[in-house]
């Protein structure tokens, strides 16, 4: 039988140093800790370490019990840089791996330097002796190698990983952009908006070129007594999802990650795509919010203007009696970038019928150039009767769907038997 033996009380627990830690702590805690009493001691100097041990609680518990009387003191505050999983020579492959990626890093900073100083050269060239191609070229190089040259190393994308990202360095504009691309928030996005049919209901393309977010307020309790008692968090929206109109009374709090570094000028706008028209027997857009020339960089995270000086924001009240209504959030690149565009404010009346393609073409919007895109769904309930009579004040329609034609109406009318 395989025998059990108990480690001493002083031994560091290892299987509590995981994680974003190193090993070196939990080593230096040993080295430091106080080494186990001798089996020599007296009873005598027992007795008076316990009577002085017991003065200093005493003391410590009349001072305001400041003093920690359960022996464990309080952790401290994890730091939220990147340190290694493992100290040194604990796994000699890791050890080897982290070498190899810190070499060619510095092999491609060398190369890095090296073309630098040739673009520094062929600047100084007179213009006539100099090939701009070859100049650009070299350019775009030096822009590949100093992603390269940071790429892999694990500090880098510990940042970019865990918010930490600073956007003035191109190689976090990256891996965000990377990481936006491939992990699955492009991708639903552009299910959400294919699924839902807004290309090419309201566009015939689409490509965001960087990441667009909504938070509105979260839904109301069920309860009515705590619903004007909590207050509700903002909280962000997944594209394509259901809301109450309850949560869309207030315009939304919209943030963004753009991935160029200069500025340009964007256009707001929201549209429903689902307003039904009688007089057409099919169904029109309605304009809810219109904003242009809103400057964005990588480096604002949310428009450093306001958003409510032009077309302002109607909260969106699907009707009574028609299906889910779609809306649609854009944020589109103007066709000059530092050139403001004058758009007249629209009405009341100019917002129901609302063209976007009509639009666009006008003033030159392109959804393959860019730009950010959001989208959700709505259906009617009690909050859009009251949108419609305080925010709009005008009487509520209703919708549904034409009663059936019924063939046997005549038969019915007519008597059965002679």
């Amino acid at each position: 039988m395989l025998a059990l033996r108990r480690l001493p009380r002083f031994t560091p627990r290892i299987a509590s140093v995981r994680g974003n830690a190193t090993l070196e702590a939990a080593s230096q805690s040993q080295s430091t800790a106080a080494p186990p009493p001798s089996p020599s001691v007296t009873a005598k100097s027992s007795a008076s370490h316990k009577s002085t041990s017991g003065n200093a609680d005493a003391k410590g518990s009349s001072s305001g019990g400041k003093q920690n009387s359960g022996g464990r003191q309080p952790a401290q505050q994890a730091t939220r840089g990147w340190c290694r999983p493992i100290a040194k020579g604990v796994e000699p492959a890791y050890d080897y791996a982290l070498r190899y990626i810190l070499k060619d890093a510095g092999f491609i900073r060398k190369e890095l330097e090296q073309l630098r100083a040739a673009v520094a050269a062929e600047e100084k060239k007179p213009e006539d002796q100099r090939s701009e191609a070859t100049l650009e070229e070299m350019r775009q190089r030096v822009g590949i190698l100093e992603i390269q040259s940071e790429a892999n190393l694990p500090n880098v994308r510990w940042n970019a990983r865990n918010g930490l990202a600073d956007m003035n360095q191109p190689i976090y504009r990256h891996l965000v952009e990377q990481r936006w691309r491939e992990e699955g928030d492009l991708d639903l996005l552009m299910e959400r908006i294919y699924q839902m049919s807004v290309v090419p209901d309201m566009l015939p393309e689409l490509r965001p070129s960087f990441d667009l977010r909504i938070k509105y307020a979260e839904p109301p309790p069920k309860d009515n007594y705590l619903r004007t008692r909590v207050k509700r968090k903002l909280k962000q929206v997944e594209p394509g999802i259901f809301l109450v109109p309850e949560q869309t009374r207030r315009q939304p709090e919209i943030s963004m990650t753009l991935f160029h570094t200069d500025t340009r000028l964007y256009t707001l706008l929201m549209v429903d795509l689902d307003i039904p028209d009688p007089e057409t027997q099919s169904f029109t857009s309605y304009l809810h919010w219109l904003q242009p020339n809103i400057p964005l960089s990588a480096f604002t995270t949310s428009p450093t203007v306001p958003l409510d000086t032009h077309t302002r924001y109607v909260p969106p009240h699907p009707q009574r009696g028609t299906p889910y209504h779609r809306y649609v959030l854009l944020m589109l690149p103007q066709t000059s970038p530092t050139e403001p565009i004058d758009i007249p404010v629209f009405s009341e009346a100019d917002r129901l019928g609302f063209n976007f393609r009509a639009f666009a073409e006008q003033y030159g919007f392109n959804g393959v150039r860019g730009g950010g895109a959001h989208m959700w769904r709505e259906v009617w309930d009690e909050t859009v009767s009251h949108i419609y009579q305080h925010t709009l004040k005008k009487e509520e329609p209703r919708f549904g769907k034409l009663p059936r034609a019924d063939p046997y109406a005549e038969i019915k009318r007519s008597k059965k038997y002679l």
